[in-house]
């Protein structure tokens, strides 16, 4: 039986989350025993357009993008969104908060008009996506259980519950009661609380749960002299894509 032919991909992003694979060492080593690398741009120089799973990472910014982007999809039996860019858009939203001709202007200067932009979408807003791993960058058990779960024909178990239970579980002190704005009651759990636990606010990089207690989150805010605007300003580093969720 042949083993799957797995590809990585890159769109407009610093590539992170591929470099995240890389550093999976053992388990890595364990992983290309039972599959078949046709593209990785970060780790050979080979490639290949014959492949059946295909990692993708970053957020389409530019028209050109979007048929390479239908290309994959095309030739790929399985496409799974690659860190918080591919997911929801990623930092690479930010520029959607103003016109895309001043943004060109701004990067381009004069050169604004030989260069191509749009507003910045994750991938599935172009094409059908099968799985997402979320976050900025990917953690490396969410991959290795991903991907293990398509090679076994089964469904990747990622969290549904808010960062908060992660928090809990690591014994944090809540964030909001040292006066700081943290969307963890709102966002999709699965990176271990690693910004909480540094004593960092979440920023949202894993996305909205599903169904998120948005009024729950307003009225903690406000019972520890925080404001919504905070939150929003938070939310849009990674959130741009979809604003109009939180207000």
């Amino acid at each position: 039986m042949s083993k799957p032919r797995v590809a990585f991909f890159s769109f407009s992003s610093c590539e992170g989350c591929q470099l995240v694979v890389l550093t999976l060492e053992e388990q890595l080593l364990e992983l290309v025993t039972l599959i078949d690398i046709a593209s990785f741009r970060e780790a050979m120089s080979e490639k290949s357009d014959d492949y059946d799973i295909a990692f993708v990472e970053g957020s389409i910014t530019r028209t050109s993008e979007i048929e390479r982007l239908r290309t994959i999809r095309e030739r790929a039996k399985i496409v799974i969104a690659l860190g918080a860019c591919a997911t929801i858009g990623g930092i690479n939203c930010l520029k959607n908060q103003f016109e895309m001709e001043e943004v060109q202007n701004i990067v381009y200067g004069k050169m604004a008009e030989k260069f191509d932009t749009i507003p910045t979408r994750p991938i599935e807003a172009v094409i059908k996506v099968d799985h997402w791993i979320h976050g900025c960058p990917i953690d490396k058990d969410e991959f290795i259980e991903v991907t293990k779960a398509l090679l076994l024909d089964k469904k990747p178990r990622i969290p549904a519950h808010p960062v908060c239970v992660e928090c809990q579980m690591r014994e944090n002190v809540c964030l909001f009661e040292k006066g700081m704005v943290c969307l963890g009651p709102v966002t999709r759990a699965g990176c271990k609380a690693i910004c909480p636990t540094y004593n960092d606010g979440c920023v949202g990089c894993r996305g909205l749960i599903e169904d998120p207690n948005l009024s729950s989150h307003k009225n903690l805010l406000n019972e520890h002299g925080l404001t919504v605007d905070e939150a929003i300003s938070q939310y849009m580093l990674f959130g741009g894509n979809s604003k109009e969720k939180y207000e």
